[in-house]
């Protein structure tokens, strides 16, 4: 598998050797290296060998904005491509609150919605309140499941992300939902010791009871 990665990821002139100094220089955001070594023949879509990650992956984890550029301007870079763990390049834009990447990453197709973990948890459990937004303008499933039945709402609850929760609840998050231990978005900011977060979830519930 190890020979198989590194071949995926040579093409033409490239080396084992030019492999390990493309994913090197993406981590220090070395734009026009990673531009020279492309050109040479590194596909732009190899996977780290050690990681599995994408450089794509990489250069967002790492803040190698730069490089990043690079990357999303060639229009052969394949955005879904998910890393071992299941995180898309979108996942990390979201998480790291990198709003100019997630657009840029949605300009070029990355897929708003993705069985499982979707971009939009993410958003919620890092605290991103302009991508979340944005994501649920583009059609992201506001309910969406996560493994252990978690909802972008229970993510933004037990994480502590009051702006996140705000803006889940105003498009409409369903606040009835429990997860797979039997507990709703509200009892799990409870467990976490974030009162104001169950109180606003609570208020919500109660004001969805009311409405005719």
């Amino acid at each position: 598998m190890f020979f198989l990665t590194l071949c995926l990821g040579m093409a033409r002139g490239a080396s084992a050797d030019d492999l390990t100094d493309f994913f090197r220089v993406v981590q220090v955001d070395n734009a026009n290296a990673v531009k020279s070594l492309i050109d040479k023949g590194v596909d732009v879509n190899a996977r780290d060998p050690r990681s599995g990650e994408t450089a794509l992956i990489i250069a967002l984890r790492e803040d190698s904005m730069n490089v990043f550029k690079v990357l999303v301007a060639d229009p052969r870079v394949e955005t879904e491509l998910a890393a071992p763990n299941g995180n898309t390049a979108l996942m990390m834009a979201a998480f790291k609150r990198n709003k100019p990447a997630a657009l840029a990453l949605l300009e070029r197709g990355a897929a708003v919605n993705r069985k499982g973990w979707s971009p939009l948890h993410y958003a919620a459990a890092g605290g991103a309140d302009d991508i979340a937004r944005i994501l649920i303008d583009r059609g992201a499933a506001i309910n969406a499941r996560a493994p252990g039945g978690l909802t972008p709402l229970m993510m933004a609850a037990r994480e502590g992300q009051d702006s996140a929760v705000a803006v889940l609840l105003e498009a409409g998050a369903d606040t009835s939902l429990k997860g797979d231990d039997g507990l709703s978005a509200a009892q799990l900011a409870e467990r976490m010791d974030k009162p104001r977060i169950a109180k606003a979830i609570n208020t919500r519930r109660k004001q969805g009871r009311r409405a005719p």
